[in-house]
């Protein structure tokens, strides 16, 4: 009899993000193999489940017994990672339905991205053994990363345990595994991700569904390279985004990047003014590359989401002004000249000759002090014009001051926690946000403590809530796609709750 998914869209899922009986199937005892791999990357995670390899020559790893055969594993289990060459997963796959496995990852590649007859065939064998009960992930693809669970992605060993609210879903194992990366020092916490490859079974549409109505996540991050069902999926984005941002990357809009896209996950890309409108429609948030997804999840995660206007900019250099003025007009964001008082105020706290206290706010030095930089911020939140604040530190400048002071390290001069103490408390005083931007032009090997003291900054910071960037055009565009999904929010609210009345 067919499995009727319908009667419980949900239910298997909770045993596949949290198993408590986990089989490993191709797991050796020697060399790299991704069985092994994965094996090494859930214990060193903290998995505290039971864990069943499988290998049919037997013997152990890391002191665990290995099964020969699937069949051998005492009682069933929740979820199974097979890690074998495409021609062996079908009887793996089928032997652990028959252990009632809510689902499978399938990490070999060699289906239908291949392109043959063969690959077409297996992938085909994924879906008619998937029917019959077991949910599959893959093929092709790095898994699932669960902090709260301790299930990891392939490669993924040293991530975080610490959940968050941030949810990715996306048909590139590598995107995943550096979007993890890109998380864990930036400030993001995730709540799953889910690199699903080929997507013989659960893809796109389905699971943005789920991650839409799961509790543990806030924010959904997306890469796709093509969708099976248009109508469906766009339905369901519009849907989900009415709850929650989504973020999406769409692979494969030009021709080159169709045809890379073929080869990888064997998907159909799609045009480019097609998917741009439909996104807009759907008030989803198009991402540009990844860094522009990362930079958009922290700011969602730290800034109060609400439509923005005016931006007052702090910091050193003219240019800059000039810079996001250009950036902040495409989002629909300003940077308006401050009150005539308050221009007065700042103007008397600033250093002389070269500042300007007009917005943006060139403080001409980049050594002025924490507690000025606190009245100057404190004070340019009183506008009622300003709705947040961008604070620019180049704090690569204080190396310059190294052999004047007389100090033998960069941090003995650094004032990093007055720094963070002064953004804190103008935050709390004035109660609308500020974003801290840290470039670093400086990566030569003479310049590591820079590089050092900039990331110990920022995760302070984050700790307080307070997202950093290390560009400022990229700070504007993270804060402008807030604005925008707010305010359009809001607009379709409005207009639904005018169309009942």
């Amino acid at each position: 009899m067919k499995h009727n998914r319908d009667a419980a869209p949900y239910s298997s899922f909770e045993r596949i993000f949290n198993p408590r009986k986990l089989a490993i199937v191709g797991v050796t005892t020697t060399g790299f193999g991704f069985g092994r791999g994965i094996l090494h990357s859930i214990l060193a995670m903290g998995y505290d489940g039971e864990i069943y390899p499988v290998n049919p020559k037997g013997g152990e790893c890391n002191g665990i017994p290995i099964y020969r055969e699937i069949d051998d594993i005492p009682g069933d289990i929740d979820f199974a990672i097979i890690a074998l060459p495409a021609g062996l997963f079908p009887d793996a796959l089928e032997k652990c339905r028959q252990k009632n496995a809510a689902g499978a990852e399938i990490l070999s590649a060699g289906f239908k991205e291949t392109g043959t007859p063969e690959g077409i065939e297996l992938e085909a064998r994924v879906r008619e053994i998937a029917s019959r009960g077991i949910r599959v992930i893959g093929p092709n693809c790095f898994g699932i990363y669960c902090p709260e669970s301790g299930i990891t992605l392939l490669p993924g060993p040293e991530l975080s345990r610490k959940s968050g609210p941030v949810a990715f879903l996306s048909q590139s194992g590598g995107m995943t595994i550096d979007f993890a990366h890109l998380g864990q020092w930036m400030g993001i916490h995730f709540s799953k991700m889910i690199s699903f490859g080929n997507g013989a079974d659960l893809r796109e549409t389905e699971m943005l569904r789920y991650l839409g109505d799961d509790p543990l996540t806030g924010v959904i991050a997306m890469y796709v390279e093509g969708v099976h069902n248009g109508r469906e999926f766009f339905s369901t984005l519009s849907e989900v985004s009415s709850k929650k941002p989504v973020i999406l990357l769409k692979g494969g809009l030009s021709d080159a990047g169709q045809r890379a896209v073929a080869s990888h996950t064997a998907s159909l890309g799609g045009s480019r003014t097609i998917w741009e409108s439909v996104l807009r429609q759907c008030n989803a948030i198009q991402a540009s590359d990844l860094n522009d997804i990362a930079d958009t999840c922290l700011a969602f995660c730290t800034l109060l989401r609400r439509p923005y206007h005016g931006i007052a900019l702090v910091g050193g250099g003219g240019a800059l002004g000039v810079a996001a003025a250009d950036i902040a007009e495409n989002f629909g964001l300003s940077i308006p000249a401050l009150r005539d008082d308050i221009q007065s105020q700042i103007e008397s706290l600033l250093p002389r000759p070269g500042s300007s206290a007009a917005n943006p706010v060139d403080v001409a030095n980049p050594y002025v002090a924490p507690e000025i930089l606190n009245k100057v911020l404190t004070l340019a939140a009183h506008d009622s014009a300003i709705d947040i604040i961008i604070l620019v530190q180049l704090l690569y400048h204080y190396k310059a001051l190294l052999r004047m002071a007389g100090a033998a390290r960069l941090r003995d001069i650094v004032p990093t926690v007055q720094l963070i103490d002064a953004v804190d408390s103008a935050i709390k005083e004035c109660g609308k946000p500020v974003v801290m931007v840290l470039p670093n032009p400086k990566q030569d090997t003479n310049s590591i403590e820079i590089e050092e003291i900039i990331r110990e900054v920022r995760e302070e910071c984050i700790q307080r809530g307070i997202p950093v960037y290390a560009d400022m055009a990229n700070s504007i565009r993270a804060i402008g796609n807030v604005s925008r999904y707010c305010a359009r929010r809001e607009s379709r609210s409005a207009c639904c709750a005018s169309a009942a009345q």
